[in-house]
């Protein structure tokens, strides 16, 4: 295999990676610690109603309590928030005349809480910070704290800079970015997705593993987002499938944990063809949004094979390959990994199997085309590419 890439070209670049992490089996109990060291008296606990029925809602509730914190709670956040959810998480906040944010739970619950807390001291409508058409250059820094606890192993939104919404007036996944939305403190503790279903574990695990996979594959240079891209992609591939088949498997839930953080950290360089389509595929056909990268990323894969033939072989040798060959095989080999972990956690392989409509399609491929996460793709790409590839995943 070659060395990895030498800029051949003089280039400035600034990064930043600054995320204060509580990590480990029984950091929860760590949240306290960090509410006053921000100065948190009264925060919102955003979550959503699969959470408060998991029992973790009070759980979370019961370490505030004992440390003498109150919170209040807004537990209607949608599988994907829109719009809606974050108005009426608003409300609650000024409601209870709150002073920060704790957001519990999934990717959706944790961009949900990040978008209320931009609208705490931001002008609606959430359209106007629409990362596509530089919104990012209105959101300020004065914002009240917010601390994420995921639950889940797959956004890795805890440590990210973006909150994802589906907006009214478009329908469309639309990405709110700015360094500003970075929670000041990210608690993961890997014994909360002890109970997370297989199918969500299995979805989420593969947007983790799109993540670092897209970030690795991005255009642009960011040698310490290729790193932990790889490291990312190293975990996913030795433990999904354990996290899946052994639900309480710690060491794979903490493999997981990790993995989702690396993706987030790594794709502030840039995703891909597959969230473009991702971030369509769920307001169009309702699908999850891991589990919709899972189906289209081998067509993805397959599609920039051709500009991207090391990095997918590197990719190969994270997941395991051990065979040596020329990189055009390992590359090859990648994309059959891919699938074969696909079908190894209960993936199915075809949109129509999760109930994409065939009539629908060319409306994905135009939303998809209008998302902004197509622009870093390895290989440019056009609408009708995207139609193609939506059309070889149905």
């Amino acid at each position: 295999m070659k060395p990895f890439d030498i800029p051949t070209e003089p280039r400035v670049t600034e990064m930043a990676w600054p995320t204060r992490i509580v990590f480990g089996a029984g950091a929860l109990q760590r949240l306290p610690a960090q509410a006053q060291r921000l100065n948190m008296k009264r925060p919102l606990l955003v979550t959503d109603a699969g959470v408060v029925k998991a029992g973790l809602a009070s759980r979370v509730l019961e370490v505030m309590k004992a440390a003498g914190l109150e919170c209040a709670v807004f537990d209607r956040v949608e599988p994907n928030p829109t719009e809606r959810d974050v108005f009426a998480g608003l409300e609650a906040y000024r409601k209870a005349n709150c002073d920060g944010i704790v957001a519990l739970g999934g990717g959706s619950a944790l961009d949900a809480g990040k978008l209320v807390q931009l609208l705490t001291t931001h002008e609606p409508p959430l359209s106007h910070y629409d990362d596509a058409k530089g919104g990012d250059q209105y959101v300020r820094d004065d914002l009240p704290p917010l601390i994420a606890i995921p639950t889940t192993a797959g956004t890795g939104s805890e440590v990210g800079r973006s909150g994802v919404v589906t907006l009214e007036d478009t329908g469309r996944k639309t990405v709110i970015f700015s360094p500003y939305l970075l929670p000041k403190a990210a608690i993961c503790d890997p014994e909360l997705t002890l109970g997370l279903p297989p199918g969500v574990t299995a979805a989420t695990g593969m947007d983790a593993f799109t993540h670092c996979l897209e970030a690795y594959l991005a255009n642009g240079f960011h040698p310490l987002a290729d790193a932990v891209a790889i490291d990312g992609i190293h975990r996913v591939g030795r433990s999904l499938v354990t996290a899946v088949r052994e639900g309480t498997n710690l060491a794979a839930r903490t493999d997981m944990m990790v993995a989702a953080m690396e993706g987030a950290m790594a794709f502030q360089k840039g995703l891909g063809a597959c969230h473009a389509l991702a971030h369509a595929l769920t307001p169009v056909s309702n699908v999850h949004h891991g589990l919709s990268n899972a189906i289209v990323l081998p067509v993805v894969m397959e599609f920039n094979r051709a500009v991207c033939t090391a990095r997918l072989a590197r990719v190969a040798v994270a997941m395991g390959d051990t065979s040596n060959a020329r990189e055009e095989v390992l590359a090859s080999n990648a994309i059959d990994r891919v699938r074969r972990l696909n079908a190894a956690i209960g993936i199915p392989a075809r949109l129509r199997d999760a109930g994409v409509q065939e009539k629908d399609l060319p409306r994905i491929a135009d939303k998809a085309f209008q998302d902004a996460s197509h622009l870093s793709n390895p290989r440019k790409v056009t609408e009708a590419d995207l139609l193609a590839m939506v059309r070889e995943a149905f």
